[in-house]
């Protein structure tokens, strides 16, 4: 496999990237970043219609636990663009349930978001991008799954780290044809979703967070566009830690 060079770090000029749970926090950050960088963004998530500050942008309702519709937005994003050069998956969403009070209808329904919503497009984006010889996916993971959860349930902190082991497969089986693919794994992001944490219980930035503030969706973009862009082509399989020092590893 040949090297690419580096250009001109974080730019994605040219490219098509997709971009799962994108209406709001940090789909809809990653969204706008990526488009800002130069890319054509398909911008994606359950709603039936959104609106964007930027022309990059084109948006496309899609349920990412329906392989039908995962086909087809895969099909059509390659078919109109010529390409599918990044695949960011943020849909997602949390469940606060103890272990002894989950039911099974809520196991399934927290791993087939957060975990058959990575799987689904993965398997389909995974023939494209070896066809074109390239590709990014970037996953979002969770600090949840590296230190037991952070007021978050166990179905929760079970699915992201699947999500973090199933990237670390496609990325060692998908390195020889030019597939890269990472984890992002955010501490706290003040988000629609982490809202519903801080209604129950949740760590306070200074007393838990070095840098003394929960993050911003526009933090976690920022390093999402790094490892979708150039500046990153010597890292894969990694899950990036952004969560301002709450986790050291």
């Amino acid at each position: 496999m040949s090297f690419i060079p580096v250009s001109e770090p974080a730019r994605l000029d040219g490219k098509t990237a997709i971009v799962t749970g994108a209406v709001g926090g940090i789909g809809r950050a990653t969204a706008l970043a990526l488009a800002e960088a130069g890319a054509t963004v398909v911008a994606t998530d359950i709603a039936e219609s959104a609106e964007f500050e930027n022309d990059r942008i084109v948006y496309h309702r899609y349920d990412v636990t329906s392989r039908d519709e995962t086909v087809s937005v895969l099909t059509e994003t390659r078919d109109r663009y010529g390409s599918v050069d990044a695949l960011i998956l943020c849909a997602g969403t949390i469940s606060h349930k103890h272990l002894v009070e989950s039911t099974d209808d809520e196991w399934r329904s927290i791993l087939d978001v957060n975990l058959m919503g990575v799987v689904n497009p993965v398997r389909e984006v995974f023939p494209i991008m070896e066809a074109q010889g390239f590709g990014k996916i970037v996953a979002l993971g969770s600090i949840a799954s590296k230190i037991g959860g952070v007021a978050s349930g166990p179905s929760y902190v079970a699915a992201k780290s699947a999500v973090h082991g199933l990237m670390k497969w496609v990325a060692k089986n998908g390195a020889d044809k030019g597939i890269y693919a990472s984890v992002i794994a955010p501490g706290p992001v003040e988000t629609p979703m982490w809202e519903t944490v801080t209604q129950r219980s949740a760590p306070s930035p200074n007393g838990n967070v070095p840098l003394g503030r929960y993050g911003q969706p526009e933090d976690i973009a920022q390093a999402i566009l790094f490892l979708a862009s150039p500046a990153s082509n010597w890292i894969t399989g990694t899950v990036l830690d952004v969560n301002g020092g709450m986790l050291m590893d």
